[in-house]
């Protein structure tokens, strides 16, 4: 029996190793985000009221990220984004607990005899291969080995604890179960990571220092501790990201108390259920991912016939209440958390674009109205309204720009530029209202010239085809769909008839004898060109919808 521990080495190799198992989980979870990025935006995109469909899309986006943390902290940036309701969130958390046992499944195969190569091959494919995407396979393979090598580690470090007399006793009193669940939920809300704890529970099993009854409390415990995560990244959030944060932590909670009265019956169904278990020490690993496993299965179809039931709840716990009104230009989409996953961050600049879309088709509505017959005051309104687009495009421009330091693959890249450029020309049109129609009004006014009823019916009508044709390009761009921008392309044959019978009728007026005629002329044709200019633009952004909507991938 050891009396004396080298405390040195034993926590030189437990911190070293923790800290590289961490590491690896990180590099593993950005590259996965990188490459499987496109992956979980499309299964997100597809999740519709149906629970049972949003309880598979939270198993198979925490499966590919491996954190139910992360997965919860996104949604919170969802809902605080305005992408989803925190009702249609209740599904997801609970499907986020079952891909979330994937990592406990491979850690429980001798899975340490292969860090090292698996690290050496995925350094290698990192640090040589040309193709990013590649790079980050390699990186996921890092990652990997990074994980199983710091498993090792701390399995080495712990082999003299086996004998360490101390520790025996504080093991034993973790037979405690209710003891055994707050440790395991202290720990892993330290760490924030319920993965590490259940890496370290197999570790332990593997060493013969915890038996499966403690590591099935500790287990239960760290599903509360994990909650943690969620709860602070929902500090500062909309009422609805609390909501989302409060949904993970009742469920989790209430998963535990409905398990902790039964750890014995548990680890009892794990012995039956698991390959060799008459090996005893041998399977323990296996036995834990195995009962990790189920608690986790069975608690989301236990809870997934009550997700109406436990939104009102949480509804009630956290009720309405008048929120401070926000600005017109403020983005709603833009969320910071988006940008670890490219290829999401970029569906939310899409969404804050057709957020830009509509304030300047309130603009442009606005325009010829008040361009035409407009009072001073009136005209100076309309040129204010091009401050919220002006303001809006910058906070686009700037978070595209936050999204182009991170690794991208070829066609997000090709998407990220397309919106740059659709940005940018939405913009382009706010100033021709603000600076070109605006100045037209004033001089109209200033020169007292009076625009006939028949002629701003004309412009007018031009004037609804220009609005129209911007109605399809957002809603291309909400649909996603490039056969909408190619009805848009094809308004032009239409368009520049009205354009030419414009010309002609202003022909017709320009011989006229009325006082003024020359100046009306000017302002008509003015507010004719710039609208034919406009309408170019709005075709121009039909082009880039066609050309980035057809990509595969898109």
């Amino acid at each position: 029996m050891i009396t004396e521990l080298n405390h040195l080495e034993l926590s030189t190799g437990l911190i070293g190793g923790l800290a590289l198992f961490l590491f690896g989980m990180d590099i593993m979870t950005r590259a996965l985000k990188q490459v499987a990025g496109a992956s979980m935006k499309s299964i997100l995109a597809r999740m519709t009221g149906n629970r049972f469909l949003g309880m598979s899309a939270g198993a198979i986006v925490t499966a590919i990220i491996q954190s139910s943390s992360i997965t919860t902290v996104l949604l919170v940036g969802f809902v605080s984004a305005g992408l989803m309701t925190s009702a249609q969130s209740v599904a997801v958390i609970l499907g986020a607990n079952i891909g979330t046992t994937i990592t406990a499944q491979i850690l429980a195969f001798k899975v340490t005899a292969l860090a090292l190569p698996v690290l050496s091959v995925g350094f290698f494919v990192s640090f040589v291969a040309k193709n990013k995407v590649t790079r980050e396979y390699g990186r996921i393979l890092l990652g990997v080995g990074m994980v199983f090598f710091g498993m090792a580690i701390m399995s080495d470090a712990m082999k003299p604890l086996r004998d360490f007399q101390p520790f025996l006793n504080f093991m034993l009193s973790l037979e405690s179960v209710f003891l055994a669940a707050l440790v395991g939920a202290g720990f892993t809300a330290l760490v924030q990571s319920s993965s590490a704890t259940t890496g370290i529970l197999i570790v332990m099993a593997g060493q013969g220092l915890i038996g499966l009854e403690p590591a099935v409390a500790l287990a239960l415990g760290a599903n509360i501790g994990t909650c943690v995560t969620a709860l602070l990244a929902a500090i500062g959030k909309r009422r609805e990201a609390v909501r989302v944060a409060l949904v993970h932590t009742i469920f989790n909670v209430a998963g535990v108390l409905i398990w902790i009265g039964f750890v014995e019956e548990l680890a009892g169904f794990a012995r039956h259920i698991s390959i060799g278990a008459e090996a005893g020490e041998v399977s323990l690993p296996r036995q834990i991912a195995n009962v990790h496993t189920f608690f986790n299965i069975v608690n989301a179809f236990l809870f997934i016939g009550f997700t109406k039931q436990i939104n009102r709840f949480v509804e009630w716990l956290v009720p309405e209440r008048l929120e401070k009104p926000e600005p017109g230009f403020a983005p709603k989409h833009l969320d910071p958390k988006f940008l670890d996953v490219p290829a999401i961050a970029i569906d939310a600049v899409r969404l804050e674009i057709l957020h830009l879309g509509q304030l300047l088709r309130n603009l442009l509505s606005t325009a010829i109205p008040t361009v035409t017959t407009g009072s001073p005051l009136e005209i100076d309104e309309l040129r204010v309204l091009d401050r919220p687009v002006d303001l809006l495009h910058r906070e686009i421009v700037g978070y595209m720009r936050q999204i182009s330091l991170r690794s991208l693959p070829a066609e997000e890249s090709d998407l990220l530029i397309g919106l740059v450029k659709i940005a940018n020309d939405m913009e382009h049109i706010g100033d021709l209202v603000a600076t070109g129609m605006v100045t037209s009004a004033r001089k109209r006014l200033d020169e007292e010239v009076v625009i006939s009823p028949t002629t701003a019916g004309v412009i007018a009508g031009l004037h609804r085809e220009v609005v129209e044709s911007l109605d399809g390009v957002l809603l291309s761009l909400e649909t996603q769909d490039p056969e909408v921008a190619a009805d848009v392309r094809k308004m032009k044959a239409d368009f520049s008839e009205l354009v030419e019978g414009i010309a002609s009728h202003e022909i017709e007026r320009l011989r006229a004898d009325e006082p003024k005629r020359l100046h009306t002329y000017t302002r008509e044709i003015e507010l004719t060109e710039t609208l034919d200019d406009i309408f170019k633009i709005i075709r121009r952004i039909a082009r880039t919808e066609m050309a980035i909507l057809q990509k595969p991938g898109s």
